[in-house]
């Protein structure tokens, strides 16, 4: 997927990518983005205990502007992680190098790394090679698309997304893009392989109005996704406002821009979950009818995350007892007689057992299409949750079995 160029992309935004040879192929792998007199800034992180240094440095530099982003550096191709006080240091002269080149305070530089963990971060390189990407700046959607394509490791497929609201004549544009393709199991939370996502808009709201519109939308799409169920060490969602609209977050902008920034996020959450290493079958599990929707989130995160319900996937087996057993040991109380299981909306458990209607043909028939749906009710209650994940193949095996040699 490529960025039409008659996409109308937010005002008071440039992007660029340049090759710094970090990746091995020698593909680009530096990407910048620069708002120009500073952005509004919200983020959500990985919560794994392990966090590599540009999400740390992230973090610090948030809470020491209240929230503002000059410019954002991502290097592709190393994680940075693991890495000691040399990948901190690293992070850091990163954003110094960042800048001193677009004339900005280095805390108003927001650092995302992604790639190996472990390896020494080579700084040198990123730092040779930011001269060139800011001659490469543009505000163009090939320049946000070069951005965008810079950020990739494993993926196989550009992932944007873009969305417009006009609020008494005036538009306001958001635009996203995001990487990732392994190494999927988001557990995002506020400030205190991977999945990185960049979200650039020309709204003018406050950082907590943003912090609190980012963190609803990403309650349902990115931490409803799963491709491995590994949270990675580097995950991190980043959203900017520029104001350069002259639109600002109230009345019935914010109505409007939470529904533009769900269906953004929704997009890349997709994306990110078709582009799935080895995948070959995207499935939606619809969990109802449960007390609570962390309930049904517990339950489906479980069977989402297990290697048997996804290796059945992969030769589109209707093994519902794998679907069952998951579904038993989610840690949620629920009856077994009360629960119904359907595929594509064909029969598959009820009462306790296999629906009188169950038809394995059929059913094999629908799971070999690349999308289908396993709803699965639980009873009375009102908790329901929707979840995006995947099979799990041969194809996954090899490509993290080499990943690092």
């Amino acid at each position: 997927m490529s960025i039409p160029s008659a996409t109308p992309l937010p005002l008071g935004f440039q992007w660029s990518a340049v090759k710094a040879g970090i990746k091995a192929s020698g593909k680009p792998d530096l990407a910048i983005a620069i708002c120009p007199g500073s952005a509004t800034a919200a983020a959500m992180f990985t919560q794994n205990q392990v966090v590599a240094a540009p999400v740390t440095l992230g973090r610090k530099h948030l809470a020491i502007t209240g929230g503002k982003v000059s410019a954002v550096v991502v290097n592709a191709g190393n994680a940075n992680c693991a890495t000691g006080e040399a990948g901190l240091d690293a992070a850091l002269k990163s954003c110094i190098a960042v800048g001193q080149q677009f004339h900005c305070v280095f805390d108003e530089v927001f650092p995302s790394s992604t790639g190996i963990i472990g390896v020494p971060f080579p700084t040198a390189k990123l730092i040779a090679a930011v001269p060139a990407a800011a001659a490469a700046m543009g505000a163009t959607p090939e320049h946000a698309e070069a951005f965008a394509t810079a950020i990739l490791t494993t993926d196989t497929k550009l992932k944007v997304a873009h969305a417009t609201f006009e609020v008494d004549g005036k538009t306001v544009n958001l635009f996203g893009c995001a990487k990732g393709a392994g190494m999927i199991g988001p557990n995002l939370g506020p400030p205190h392989a991977t999945m990185l996502v960049y979200l650039f808009t020309d709204l003018a709201a406050c950082t907590d109005h943003l912090q609190a519109m980012l963190a609803t939308a990403v309650g349902d799409t990115f931490n409803c996704i799963s491709i491995d169920g590994d949270t990675s060490t580097n995950d991190t969602v980043l959203l900017l406002a520029s104001g350069k609209s002259g639109v600002a977050a109230q009345g019935p902008a914010v109505p409007a821009f939470e529904a533009a920034l769900r269906q953004v996020c929704g997009s890349l959450a997709y994306a990110i979950v078709d582009d799935g290493e080895g995948v070959t079958h995207v499935v939606t599990l619809q969990i109802t009818g449960l007390p609570t929707n962390a309930d049904a989130l517990a339950i489906a995160k479980t069977i989402a995350t297990s290697p048997l319900v996804k290796t059945a996937w992969s030769s589109a087996d209707p093994n519902w007892g794998r679907l069952m057993a998951a579904a038993g040991r989610a840690g949620i109380a629920f009856d077994p007689a009360a629960t119904t299981v359907t595929i594509e909306g064909l029969p598959v458990f009820a009462n306790g057992m296999r629906d009188p209607g169950y038809d394995e043909t059929a059913l094999h028939q629908r799971m070999e299409q690349r999308d289908y749906t396993i709803a699965m009710n639980f009873g009375p209650g009102p908790g329901h949750c929707r979840f995006l994940t995947c099979d799990l193949t041969h194809d996954y095996v090899s490509i993290n079995a080499d990943y690092s040699t």
